[in-house]
Protein backbone atom coordinates (compact mmCIF):
# COMPACT_ATOMS: atom_id res chain seq x y z
CA UNK A 1 0.00 0.00 0.00
CA UNK A 2 1.51 3.58 -0.96
CA UNK A 3 0.44 6.76 -1.11
CA UNK A 4 -0.15 9.03 -4.40
CA UNK A 5 -0.53 13.30 -4.44
CA UNK A 6 -2.71 14.42 -7.04
CA UNK A 7 -2.10 17.73 -7.47
CA UNK A 8 -4.51 20.57 -9.30
CA UNK A 9 -3.44 20.54 -12.57
CA UNK A 10 -2.71 23.26 -15.57
CA UNK A 11 -6.64 23.83 -16.49
CA UNK A 12 -5.39 26.04 -18.97
CA UNK A 13 -6.49 29.81 -19.90
CA UNK A 14 -3.88 31.26 -18.00
CA UNK A 15 -5.35 29.98 -15.03
CA UNK A 16 -3.31 29.95 -11.80
CA UNK A 17 -5.79 28.93 -9.01
CA UNK A 18 -9.59 27.50 -8.75
CA UNK A 19 -12.09 27.62 -6.32
CA UNK A 20 -13.77 24.45 -4.99
CA UNK A 21 -17.12 23.97 -6.22
CA UNK A 22 -18.37 20.84 -5.36
CA UNK A 23 -16.75 17.26 -4.45
CA UNK A 24 -17.60 14.19 -5.86
CA UNK A 25 -15.73 12.25 -3.25
CA UNK A 26 -14.94 11.97 0.94
CA UNK A 27 -12.21 10.24 2.78
CA UNK A 28 -12.53 6.34 2.56
CA UNK A 29 -14.12 6.29 -0.83
CA UNK A 30 -12.57 4.08 -3.18
CA UNK A 31 -12.12 5.63 -6.95
CA UNK A 32 -11.41 4.19 -10.32
CA UNK A 33 -9.33 5.90 -12.76
CA UNK A 34 -11.22 9.03 -14.56
CA UNK A 35 -14.15 9.05 -12.04
CA UNK A 36 -14.84 12.36 -11.00
CA UNK A 37 -12.86 13.93 -8.17
CA UNK A 38 -14.16 18.07 -7.55
CA UNK A 39 -15.93 20.73 -9.69
CA UNK A 40 -13.21 23.20 -9.92
CA UNK A 41 -14.22 26.91 -11.02
CA UNK A 42 -12.36 29.38 -13.35
CA UNK A 43 -12.81 32.92 -14.15
CA UNK A 44 -13.03 31.23 -17.47
CA UNK A 45 -15.32 27.80 -16.92
CA UNK A 46 -16.51 25.28 -14.09
CA UNK A 47 -14.18 22.22 -14.62
CA UNK A 48 -14.77 18.49 -13.35
CA UNK A 49 -11.40 17.26 -12.35
CA UNK A 50 -10.90 13.17 -12.78
CA UNK A 51 -9.35 11.11 -10.77
CA UNK A 52 -5.81 9.86 -12.37
CA UNK A 53 -5.85 6.58 -11.03
CA UNK A 54 -7.55 3.75 -8.98
CA UNK A 55 -7.45 4.12 -5.35
CA UNK A 56 -8.20 5.15 -1.51
CA UNK A 57 -9.19 8.51 -0.61
CA UNK A 58 -7.08 8.74 2.07
CA UNK A 59 -7.21 12.92 2.30
CA UNK A 60 -8.77 16.23 0.44
CA UNK A 61 -7.69 19.48 0.38
CA UNK A 62 -9.56 22.36 1.00
CA UNK A 63 -13.28 22.64 1.59
CA UNK A 64 -16.30 24.06 -0.49
CA UNK A 65 -15.38 27.77 -1.37
CA UNK A 66 -11.65 27.81 -0.73
CA UNK A 67 -9.00 28.79 -3.72
CA UNK A 68 -6.13 26.00 -4.69
CA UNK A 69 -3.26 27.23 -6.70
CA UNK A 70 -2.22 25.25 -9.66
CA UNK A 71 0.32 22.66 -8.47
CA UNK A 72 -1.29 22.13 -4.87
CA UNK A 73 -1.95 18.61 -3.74
CA UNK A 74 -5.50 18.24 -4.26
CA UNK A 75 -6.16 14.86 -3.19
CA UNK A 76 -4.04 11.51 -1.62
CA UNK A 77 -4.86 8.31 -2.78
CA UNK A 78 -3.78 4.89 -1.14
CA UNK A 79 -2.74 2.90 -3.63
CA UNK A 80 -2.71 -1.33 -3.96
CA UNK A 81 0.31 -2.63 -4.58
CA UNK A 82 2.57 0.69 -4.70
CA UNK A 83 5.46 1.49 -2.95
CA UNK A 84 3.86 5.05 -2.46
CA UNK A 85 4.93 8.81 -3.82
CA UNK A 86 4.17 11.48 -5.47
CA UNK A 87 2.76 12.87 -8.89
CA UNK A 88 6.24 12.75 -10.09
CA UNK A 89 6.93 9.33 -8.56
CA UNK A 90 4.09 7.85 -10.46
CA UNK A 91 4.91 9.52 -13.54
CA UNK A 92 8.56 8.19 -13.69
CA UNK A 93 7.88 4.65 -12.29
CA UNK A 94 9.78 3.38 -15.31
CA UNK A 95 12.81 4.98 -14.53
CA UNK A 96 15.21 2.41 -13.15
CA UNK A 97 15.78 2.50 -9.91
CA UNK A 98 18.82 1.57 -7.47
CA UNK A 99 16.98 -1.18 -5.64
CA UNK A 100 14.30 -3.83 -5.81
CA UNK A 101 11.32 -2.45 -3.99
CA UNK A 102 11.21 -6.32 -1.98
CA UNK A 103 15.16 -4.91 -0.39
CA UNK A 104 13.15 -2.14 1.56
CA UNK A 105 11.86 -4.47 3.73
CA UNK A 106 14.59 -6.52 4.43
CA UNK A 107 16.00 -7.04 7.69
CA UNK A 108 18.63 -4.79 8.94
CA UNK A 109 21.79 -6.56 10.44
CA UNK A 110 23.98 -5.38 13.25
CA UNK A 111 27.16 -5.58 11.31
CA UNK A 112 25.72 -2.62 9.06
CA UNK A 113 26.42 0.79 9.76
CA UNK A 114 24.27 3.50 11.35
CA UNK A 115 23.57 5.32 8.08
CA UNK A 116 22.97 2.22 6.01
CA UNK A 117 20.17 1.31 8.54
CA UNK A 118 18.86 4.67 8.25
CA UNK A 119 18.68 4.94 4.11
CA UNK A 120 17.54 1.21 4.13
CA UNK A 121 14.81 1.26 6.22
CA UNK A 122 11.17 2.22 5.14
CA UNK A 123 9.59 5.28 5.60
CA UNK A 124 7.14 5.35 8.90
CA UNK A 125 4.07 4.80 6.92
CA UNK A 126 0.46 6.31 9.06
CA UNK A 127 -2.42 4.20 8.46
CA UNK A 128 -5.43 5.74 6.43
CA UNK A 129 -8.53 6.55 8.73
CA UNK A 130 -10.89 4.41 8.20
CA UNK A 131 -13.48 4.39 5.01
CA UNK A 132 -16.24 6.17 6.26
CA UNK A 133 -19.57 4.12 6.05
CA UNK A 134 -22.38 6.07 4.78
CA UNK A 135 -25.35 5.20 6.44
CA UNK A 136 -28.78 5.27 4.06
CA UNK A 137 -30.93 8.32 4.59
CA UNK A 138 -33.55 7.83 7.44
CA UNK A 139 -36.17 9.69 8.80
CA UNK A 140 -35.26 11.57 12.03
CA UNK A 141 -31.68 13.02 10.92
CA UNK A 142 -31.30 16.56 11.17
CA UNK A 143 -32.96 18.97 8.77
CA UNK A 144 -29.57 21.08 8.49
CA UNK A 145 -27.93 17.77 6.54
CA UNK A 146 -30.24 17.57 3.89
CA UNK A 147 -28.92 18.85 0.94
CA UNK A 148 -31.80 20.42 -1.21
CA UNK A 149 -32.76 23.66 -3.11
CA UNK A 150 -35.23 26.25 -1.79
CA UNK A 151 -37.52 25.34 -4.05
CA UNK A 152 -37.20 21.40 -3.62
CA UNK A 153 -37.73 22.18 0.28
CA UNK A 154 -41.01 24.52 -0.44
CA UNK A 155 -42.73 21.06 -2.48
CA UNK A 156 -41.87 18.69 -0.29
CA UNK A 157 -43.31 21.12 2.55
CA UNK A 158 -46.26 21.55 0.15
CA UNK A 159 -46.86 17.96 -0.14
CA UNK A 160 -46.10 16.73 3.14
CA UNK A 161 -43.16 15.10 2.35
CA UNK A 162 -40.39 14.47 5.29
CA UNK A 163 -36.94 15.11 2.77
CA UNK A 164 -34.83 12.92 5.64
CA UNK A 165 -36.37 9.97 4.20
CA UNK A 166 -35.00 10.19 0.71
CA UNK A 167 -31.83 10.08 -0.58
CA UNK A 168 -30.76 12.31 -3.48
CA UNK A 169 -29.48 11.68 -6.67
CA UNK A 170 -27.25 14.91 -6.97
CA UNK A 171 -24.08 15.62 -5.99
CA UNK A 172 -23.00 14.92 -2.40
CA UNK A 173 -26.84 13.23 -2.15
CA UNK A 174 -28.54 16.53 -3.12
CA UNK A 175 -31.94 15.85 -3.53
CA UNK A 176 -33.53 17.08 -6.66
CA UNK A 177 -36.75 17.44 -7.96
CA UNK A 178 -36.85 13.78 -9.72
CA UNK A 179 -36.11 12.12 -6.62
CA UNK A 180 -39.52 13.83 -5.02
CA UNK A 181 -40.95 13.13 -8.18
CA UNK A 182 -40.13 9.60 -8.16
CA UNK A 183 -40.61 9.05 -4.14
CA UNK A 184 -44.42 11.10 -4.73
CA UNK A 185 -44.96 8.44 -7.87
CA UNK A 186 -44.03 5.52 -6.07
CA UNK A 187 -46.70 6.09 -3.12
CA UNK A 188 -44.13 7.11 -0.91
CA UNK A 189 -45.48 8.19 2.41
CA UNK A 190 -45.83 11.97 3.65
CA UNK A 191 -45.70 13.74 7.00
CA UNK A 192 -49.76 12.76 7.24
CA UNK A 193 -51.97 15.64 6.10
CA UNK A 194 -50.36 18.63 4.75
CA UNK A 195 -50.13 20.99 7.58
CA UNK A 196 -52.17 24.43 7.36
CA UNK A 197 -51.12 27.93 7.20
CA UNK A 198 -51.24 28.07 11.20
CA UNK A 199 -50.80 24.58 12.84
CA UNK A 200 -47.03 24.69 12.79
CA UNK A 201 -44.22 26.82 13.24
CA UNK A 202 -41.71 26.97 11.14
CA UNK A 203 -38.03 27.13 12.65
CA UNK A 204 -35.81 26.17 10.34
CA UNK A 205 -32.71 27.66 9.27
CA UNK A 206 -30.52 26.96 6.07
CA UNK A 207 -26.91 27.79 5.63
CA UNK A 208 -25.80 28.26 2.23
CA UNK A 209 -22.34 28.85 1.40
CA UNK A 210 -22.30 31.60 -1.21
CA UNK A 211 -19.60 29.61 -3.89
CA UNK A 212 -18.92 29.20 -7.18
CA UNK A 213 -21.15 30.45 -9.67
CA UNK A 214 -23.24 32.55 -7.19
CA UNK A 215 -20.22 34.12 -5.50
CA UNK A 216 -19.42 35.10 -9.13
CA UNK A 217 -22.69 36.34 -9.94
CA UNK A 218 -23.20 37.97 -6.59
CA UNK A 219 -19.48 39.81 -7.11
CA UNK A 220 -20.67 40.73 -10.90
CA UNK A 221 -23.64 42.65 -9.50
CA UNK A 222 -21.89 44.21 -6.85
CA UNK A 223 -19.75 45.52 -9.51
CA UNK A 224 -22.48 46.47 -12.36
CA UNK A 225 -24.70 48.38 -9.26
CA UNK A 226 -21.83 50.08 -7.50
CA UNK A 227 -20.03 51.17 -10.56
CA UNK A 228 -22.86 51.89 -13.17
CA UNK A 229 -24.97 54.90 -12.72
CA UNK A 230 -28.00 52.99 -14.02
CA UNK A 231 -31.05 55.11 -15.84
CA UNK A 232 -34.03 53.23 -15.85
CA UNK A 233 -37.20 53.37 -18.79
CA UNK A 234 -40.22 51.43 -18.23
CA UNK A 235 -42.68 51.33 -21.89
CA UNK A 236 -45.63 49.30 -22.75
CA UNK A 237 -46.48 48.00 -26.56
CA UNK A 238 -49.12 46.30 -28.32
CA UNK A 239 -48.03 43.41 -29.82
CA UNK A 240 -51.30 41.78 -30.83
CA UNK A 241 -50.44 42.04 -34.88
CA UNK A 242 -47.27 40.23 -33.69
CA UNK A 243 -48.90 37.87 -31.86
CA UNK A 244 -51.16 37.58 -34.98
CA UNK A 245 -47.85 36.65 -37.03
CA UNK A 246 -46.31 34.82 -34.58
CA UNK A 247 -48.96 32.27 -34.64
CA UNK A 248 -48.92 31.97 -38.62
CA UNK A 249 -45.78 31.27 -38.79
CA UNK A 250 -45.65 28.58 -36.17
CA UNK A 251 -48.63 26.86 -37.68
CA UNK A 252 -47.02 26.76 -41.44
CA UNK A 253 -43.18 26.58 -40.19
CA UNK A 254 -41.79 23.44 -41.67
CA UNK A 255 -41.11 20.25 -39.36
CA UNK A 256 -37.10 21.35 -39.20
CA UNK A 257 -37.68 24.67 -38.28
CA UNK A 258 -38.23 25.93 -34.25
CA UNK A 259 -41.14 27.13 -32.72
CA UNK A 260 -41.19 31.13 -32.60
CA UNK A 261 -41.52 33.00 -29.05
CA UNK A 262 -41.24 36.69 -29.20
CA UNK A 263 -37.72 36.70 -28.48
CA UNK A 264 -36.58 36.02 -31.52
CA UNK A 265 -38.44 38.86 -33.26
CA UNK A 266 -37.40 41.02 -30.68
CA UNK A 267 -33.69 40.30 -31.34
CA UNK A 268 -34.22 40.48 -35.33
CA UNK A 269 -35.90 44.15 -34.34
CA UNK A 270 -33.15 45.33 -32.24
CA UNK A 271 -30.44 44.06 -34.81
CA UNK A 272 -32.19 45.99 -37.23
CA UNK A 273 -32.40 49.36 -35.62
CA UNK A 274 -29.02 48.96 -33.48
CA UNK A 275 -27.20 50.87 -36.22
CA UNK A 276 -29.20 53.93 -35.39
CA UNK A 277 -28.47 53.57 -31.51
CA UNK A 278 -24.70 52.80 -31.44
CA UNK A 279 -24.43 54.73 -27.95
CA UNK A 280 -26.22 51.58 -26.78
CA UNK A 281 -24.86 48.79 -28.19
CA UNK A 282 -20.97 47.99 -27.06
CA UNK A 283 -18.93 48.14 -23.70
CA UNK A 284 -17.77 51.24 -21.68
CA UNK A 285 -14.07 50.31 -20.09
CA UNK A 286 -14.18 52.77 -17.04
CA UNK A 287 -10.82 52.35 -15.76
CA UNK A 288 -9.90 53.26 -19.63
CA UNK A 289 -12.47 56.15 -19.96
CA UNK A 290 -12.86 54.40 -23.68
CA UNK A 291 -15.88 53.31 -25.06
CA UNK A 292 -16.62 50.23 -27.49
CA UNK A 293 -19.55 50.80 -29.76
CA UNK A 294 -19.91 47.45 -31.64
CA UNK A 295 -21.59 46.89 -35.59
CA UNK A 296 -22.37 43.24 -34.56
CA UNK A 297 -25.19 42.83 -32.79
CA UNK A 298 -24.05 40.12 -29.98
CA UNK A 299 -27.15 39.46 -27.86
CA UNK A 300 -26.91 38.08 -24.37
CA UNK A 301 -29.34 35.89 -22.82
CA UNK A 302 -29.99 35.97 -19.83
CA UNK A 303 -31.00 32.18 -18.43
CA UNK A 304 -32.04 30.70 -15.11
CA UNK A 305 -30.35 27.42 -14.30
CA UNK A 306 -30.12 24.75 -11.70
CA UNK A 307 -26.59 26.11 -11.19
CA UNK A 308 -27.61 30.00 -11.62
CA UNK A 309 -27.68 32.92 -13.76
CA UNK A 310 -25.87 32.59 -17.25
CA UNK A 311 -25.42 34.70 -19.95
CA UNK A 312 -25.15 33.28 -23.12
CA UNK A 313 -25.21 34.78 -26.76
CA UNK A 314 -26.58 35.22 -30.02
CA UNK A 315 -23.63 35.98 -32.11
CA UNK A 316 -24.14 38.37 -35.19
CA UNK A 317 -27.85 38.87 -34.99
CA UNK A 318 -27.93 40.96 -37.56
CA UNK A 319 -26.09 38.06 -40.09
CA UNK A 320 -29.30 35.50 -39.23
CA UNK A 321 -33.28 35.51 -40.82
CA UNK A 322 -35.99 34.76 -37.79
CA UNK A 323 -35.94 30.91 -37.64
CA UNK A 324 -31.71 31.07 -37.36
CA UNK A 325 -32.05 33.44 -34.89
CA UNK A 326 -34.71 30.89 -33.15
CA UNK A 327 -32.45 28.38 -33.27
CA UNK A 328 -29.45 29.62 -32.43
CA UNK A 329 -31.35 31.10 -29.27
CA UNK A 330 -32.81 27.81 -28.50
CA UNK A 331 -28.83 26.30 -28.96
CA UNK A 332 -27.08 28.33 -26.64
CA UNK A 333 -29.80 28.72 -23.97
CA UNK A 334 -29.93 25.10 -23.64
CA UNK A 335 -26.86 24.52 -23.46
CA UNK A 336 -26.21 27.25 -20.82
CA UNK A 337 -29.02 25.15 -18.92
CA UNK A 338 -26.96 21.49 -19.26
CA UNK A 339 -23.56 22.73 -18.78
CA UNK A 340 -22.76 21.89 -21.99
CA UNK A 341 -21.93 25.62 -23.16
CA UNK A 342 -18.70 26.57 -24.43
CA UNK A 343 -16.35 29.47 -23.86
CA UNK A 344 -17.42 31.30 -26.97
CA UNK A 345 -21.24 30.71 -26.15
CA UNK A 346 -21.00 32.75 -23.22
CA UNK A 347 -18.97 35.22 -23.67
CA UNK A 348 -18.33 38.39 -26.43
CA UNK A 349 -22.49 40.28 -25.49
CA UNK A 350 -23.17 43.41 -26.35
CA UNK A 351 -25.79 43.99 -25.45
CA UNK A 352 -28.46 42.03 -22.63
CA UNK A 353 -31.96 40.51 -23.08
CA UNK A 354 -33.36 39.13 -19.54
CA UNK A 355 -36.79 37.94 -20.15
CA UNK A 356 -39.21 37.12 -17.04
CA UNK A 357 -41.62 34.75 -19.33
CA UNK A 358 -44.73 33.52 -17.75
CA UNK A 359 -43.43 35.59 -14.25
CA UNK A 360 -42.98 38.55 -16.07
CA UNK A 361 -44.58 40.91 -13.85
CA UNK A 362 -45.15 44.27 -14.74
CA UNK A 363 -41.87 46.29 -14.45
CA UNK A 364 -38.17 45.70 -13.13
CA UNK A 365 -34.94 47.43 -12.82
CA UNK A 366 -32.64 45.19 -14.82
CA UNK A 367 -28.98 45.46 -13.74
CA UNK A 368 -26.64 46.11 -16.87
CA UNK A 369 -23.97 43.21 -17.69
CA UNK A 370 -20.61 44.97 -17.16
CA UNK A 371 -18.91 46.20 -19.33
CA UNK A 372 -21.73 46.48 -21.68
CA UNK A 373 -23.91 49.87 -21.75
CA UNK A 374 -27.82 48.59 -21.76
CA UNK A 375 -30.00 45.84 -20.96
CA UNK A 376 -33.79 45.49 -21.64
CA UNK A 377 -36.09 43.08 -19.44
CA UNK A 378 -39.35 41.78 -21.54
CA UNK A 379 -42.04 40.92 -19.36
CA UNK A 380 -45.22 38.23 -19.85
CA UNK A 381 -47.87 39.39 -22.42
CA UNK A 382 -51.14 39.75 -21.64
CA UNK A 383 -55.14 40.64 -22.91
CA UNK A 384 -55.57 44.28 -21.96
CA UNK A 385 -58.56 46.41 -21.83
CA UNK A 386 -57.15 50.08 -23.92
CA UNK A 387 -58.93 52.41 -25.66
CA UNK A 388 -58.79 52.76 -29.16
CA UNK A 389 -60.38 55.57 -31.80
CA UNK A 390 -62.72 56.13 -28.22
CA UNK A 391 -63.56 52.58 -28.03
CA UNK A 392 -62.71 50.09 -25.41
CA UNK A 393 -60.67 47.01 -26.86
CA UNK A 394 -58.99 43.69 -25.81
CA UNK A 395 -55.83 43.98 -27.16
CA UNK A 396 -52.61 41.96 -26.18
CA UNK A 397 -50.29 44.42 -24.20
CA UNK A 398 -46.51 43.61 -23.20
CA UNK A 399 -44.51 45.84 -20.68
CA UNK A 400 -40.79 46.29 -21.68
CA UNK A 401 -38.42 47.29 -19.01
CA UNK A 402 -34.49 48.73 -19.70
CA UNK A 403 -31.65 50.05 -18.05
CA UNK A 404 -28.54 52.40 -19.46
CA UNK A 405 -25.35 53.39 -18.06
CA UNK A 406 -26.51 56.87 -17.35
CA UNK A 407 -22.46 58.49 -18.22
CA UNK A 408 -22.15 57.19 -21.56
CA UNK A 409 -26.31 56.69 -23.11
CA UNK A 410 -28.55 59.89 -22.53
CA UNK A 411 -31.55 59.58 -21.27
CA UNK A 412 -33.33 60.78 -24.46
CA UNK A 413 -30.66 58.42 -26.11
CA UNK A 414 -32.63 54.90 -24.19
CA UNK A 415 -36.01 56.11 -24.42
CA UNK A 416 -35.02 56.62 -28.32
CA UNK A 417 -34.51 53.69 -28.68
CA UNK A 418 -37.08 51.19 -26.64
CA UNK A 419 -39.32 53.92 -28.80
CA UNK A 420 -37.90 53.04 -32.03
CA UNK A 421 -38.13 48.92 -30.96
CA UNK A 422 -41.89 49.88 -29.63
CA UNK A 423 -42.77 51.11 -33.43
CA UNK A 424 -41.07 47.81 -34.91
CA UNK A 425 -43.11 45.81 -32.33
CA UNK A 426 -46.28 47.47 -33.12
CA UNK A 427 -45.71 46.95 -37.01
CA UNK A 428 -43.79 43.79 -37.45
CA UNK A 429 -43.70 44.08 -40.89
CA UNK A 430 -40.76 46.67 -40.39
CA UNK A 431 -38.97 44.32 -38.53
CA UNK A 432 -38.53 42.32 -42.28
CA UNK A 433 -38.49 45.24 -44.63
Amino acid sequence: MGTYEFKLPDIGEGVVEGEVVTWHVSVGDKVSEDDPLVDVMTDKATVTIPSPTDGVVSSLSGDVGDMIAVGTTLVEFELEGSSGGSEEAVEEESAPVEEPVEEESAPVTESQPIEEKAAKAPPPKISPPPPEIKAPAIAGKKSGSILASPAVRRRARESGVDLSGLSGSGPAGRIRHADLDAFLAGGGSVMGAAPTAYSTKRTEITEVKVVGLRRKISEQMVKSAFSIPHFSYFEEVDVTELEELRQMLNSSRSPEQPKLTYLPFIMLALSKIMPEHPECNGHFYDDSGVVHRHSAVNLGIATQTERGLYVPVVKHVESLDIWDSASELIRVSGAARDGTASLDDLTGSTFTITSLGREGGLGATPIINHPEMSILGVHKARDMPVVRNGQIVVRRIMNLSSSFDHRVVDGADGASLIQHLKRMLEHPALIFM
